[in-house]
């Protein structure tokens, strides 16, 4: 394990998070990294907000023990109904001076701080979308905007078996976007970090008006901005970065489709119990 600490924790309840976690590995390689994917009971969407707390906390804690000082959430579903409760509750009780981020404040801010945009579309999970996070953030920071929602509750399993790339797919997809197109929107925001793996077909389907962003994009560029203003955190680049893996279940489809989608080979994923 690499001294002091210096770990940046990744987690996602499956397979989603890595299409940040990539983003992380081209903008910040030389830092250490633990990604976590609780395959096991994944998908969080469809979980009560109390379930989708306890998971997430139970992820936390695995993460911090493993030596992360920082975790970001890579995970709409979770940052939208937990993270808020984690940092202002458990942390300070449990891990006073460490700190969990999440991915769909950057999104938001993404948005909101582009003056192009006026009528923008949200595509998550259901608790994602029933929790109002991203018209609640977007709305903060910009009045004028428009938000406009749609849960797409199929694409998580879809991607998760590997199917992101068959007809199938990308057939519900375009049955979940056709109603957005409909609204003439200036930008779509893929607000689950799963679906960023459809994000070629979602541009297609949206046309060239409409601006799809890749989010893991955004959120590397969130975290290269955090990491310079909190230098306190001990987290700096190294010579030799560690990455390790670990999933709640089977590591053999996840490290399949893990090489696949970062482009590179994995040496090890260890299956774990949260």
């Amino acid at each position: 394990m690499p001294k002091n600490n210096n770990i940046i924790g990744v987690f996602d309840s499956g397979l989603g998070g890595l299409s940040v976690f990539k983003h992380f590995l081209k903008d910040l390689p030389q830092y250490n990294y633990i990604y976590l994917g609780d395959t096991a009971r994944v998908p969080y969407g469809g979980k009560s907000r109390e379930v989708i707390y306890q998971y997430t906390k139970e992820a936390v804690d695995f993460l911090f023990a493993q030596g992360a000082n920082l975790i970001i959430i890579a995970c709409n579903t979770s940052s939208a109904e937990a993270l808020r409760k984690i940092q202002q509750e458990y942390l300070p009780k449990k891990y006073p001076g460490k700190n969990v981020l999440g991915v769909v404040r950057p999104l938001a801010e993404a948005a909101a701080n582009n003056k192009n945009l006026k009528r923008v579309g949200v595509i998550g999970t259901k608790a994602t979308v029933n929790s109002e996070v991203y018209p609640t953030e977007i709305k903060k920071l910009n009045a004028k905007i428009k938000v406009y929602q749609k849960s797409a509750p199929l694409l998580v399993p879809l991607v998760e078996e590997g199917w992101a790339h068959k007809p199938e797919a990308k057939n519900i997809l375009r049955h979940y976007l056709n109603p957005l197109k409909e609204k003439n929107l200036d930008a779509l925001i893929l607000g689950c970090t799963h679906y960023p793996f459809l994000l070629s077909e979602a541009k297609k389907i949206m046309g060239p008006k409409c601006l799809v962003p890749d989010t893991g994009k955004i959120v590397a560029q969130s975290l290269k901005n955090y990491l310079s203003r909190h230098p306190e955190l001990g987290l700096s680049p190294t010579k030799k970065p560690n990455h390790r893996f670990y999933t709640t279940d089977n590591p053999k489809p996840f490290k399949k489709l893990a090489e696949r989608f970062l482009g590179q080979k994995i040496k090890q994923i260890s299956q774990i119990e949260l």
